[in-house]
């Protein structure tokens, strides 16, 4: 096995393998950080393992053996002479786990442990995606537009207080359930974000093991608590974005926008299902429900998938919606994605004076100036769209972003 396919393997094993192994750990030890450093020097061995070895049968239980192996040496390591009994029972704990919940979901379980009420919602938000999502701290950086060694010392904040004020790795009780699911449902949106449009230029440009895991725990929440509208709106709303995953990137790598994208191959069973579910979320607003950030945004999902052509897009009722949007959430990206329809409805020049008024707060994210290039070329102002266009390809990070952008500024000349 030569190099190339022994990184590619643990690569893909990472993506599939990663929040499963940790989660284990974590349910075993009990120790976030003995979790994580023995998921990560398991991944490593397995880079030179596999390369004399060959790919073992089944990677995810060699992974999970050898992190697992790894986390008790680090112990026998750490622990003073009268803790060796203990650290030598871990070694022979072949004892079922007891039921930690009505579902049994280690990454699920880990995610309610990392989004515990005493950390900060941006460090639940965080340490959730490092431990469950498999993210790098770039990765997340990114995400949070913030520098890597402020997330790095985040996490490790984070990551501290858990161990000091000793939460515990379980499912919440049904009456804490309520209070604790905006900060997972903050988590798993980012995760879902991650997998479809990776920030990292070294991952592919659409994870879809990441969109997949999202979905699949939004799901396990929708069944704990199915009278939750934001669950609901959540789940609609990953379930309609994933369904256009398929016209996403170009055969020849490039991100293919939405107005451009071939609506014949979006998956009309996850649009049925999140139409589904809006219409649901829709008849409880006309009850008197007032809809939260995930069900707006999830009828805009809808809005936008119910046109057979892009043409046909209803942009006065995405406007409405994003108007309401502003509302609950005044953040400079939600302005910035109002700005999308006031262009369709009022033009570009109308759209440019709002983009222009979020120049400070959003410098660092590279849709900001994509959005601003799009604009100033439909102006016909050619040379300051190239000069934005240049901007968001040095943010970008997602090669088939970044091969859009690209050839969308050479064709300025």
């Amino acid at each position: 096995m030569n190099e190339i396919d022994v990184h590619e393997a643990v690569t893909q094993a990472h993506r599939e393998e990663w929040a499963r192994v940790v989660a284990a750990l974590t349910r075993r030890f009990g120790d976030l950080d003995i979790a994580e450093e023995a998921a990560a020097e398991a991944f490593a061995t397995a880079v030179e393992r596999w390369r004399a070895d060959g790919l073992p049968p089944n990677p995810g239980a060699w992974l999970t053996t050898t992190a697992n192996r790894k986390a008790i040496d680090r112990i026998r390591r750490e622990n003073k002479r009268d803790d060796k009994h203990k650290a030598a029972q871990l070694v022979n704990d072949t004892a079922p786990p007891e039921p930690l919940g009505a579902i049994d979901d280690d990454r699920l379980r880990l995610i309610f442990t990392c989004c515990h009420p005493a950390l900060a919602m941006e460090a639940r938000v965080a340490l959730t995606l490092r431990m469950v999502g498999g993210l790098t701290v770039p990765e997340i950086a990114s995400a949070f537009l913030v520098q890597r060694t402020t997330m790095e010392q985040r996490i490790t904040r984070a990551k501290a207080k858990i161990k000091a004020a000793g939460i515990p790795y379980r499912m919440p009780s049904a009456g804490d359930l309520p209070v604790r699911v905006s900060g997972v449902l903050a988590v798993l949106f980012l995760v879902f974000n991650e997998g479809y449009l990776a920030s990292g230029p070294d991952s592919d440009p659409v994870r879809h093991d990441l969109t997949a895991e999202a979905l699949r725990l939004t799901r396990l929440i929708r069944a704990l608590l199915p009278d939750d509208g934001e669950v609901a709106g959540l789940l609609a709303l990953m379930l309609l974005i994933e369904a256009r995953r398929p016209a996403r990137v170009s055969a020849d790598g490039e991100l293919v926008p939405l107005t451009k994208q071939d609506r014949g191959v979006w998956d009309a069973e996850l649009i049925a299902e999140g139409h589904r579910l809006v219409r649901e979320r829709l008849a409880a607003a006309a009850a008197g429900a007032a809809p939260g950030r995930y069900q707006i945004l999830a009828a805009i999902n809808a809005v936008h998938t119910s046109a057979g052509d892009s043409r046909d897009t209803d942009w006065s009722q995405v406007l409405a919606l994003y108007d309401q949007l502003v509302r609950l959430d005044p953040s400079p990206i939600v302005a910035l994605n109002r700005a999308v329809a006031v262009a369709e409805l009022d033009g570009p020049q109308a759209a440019l004076s709002v983009v222009d008024g979020l120049a400070e707060a959003l410098t660092g994210y590279h849709a900001y100036h994509a959005a601003r290039a799009d604009l100033l070329r439909r102006l016909g102002r050619g040379r300051e769209a190239r000069l934005a266009y240049e901007q968001a390809i040095g943010l970008a990070g997602n090669t088939a972003e970044t091969a859009y952008l690209t050839r969308r500024r050479d064709e300025l000349g």
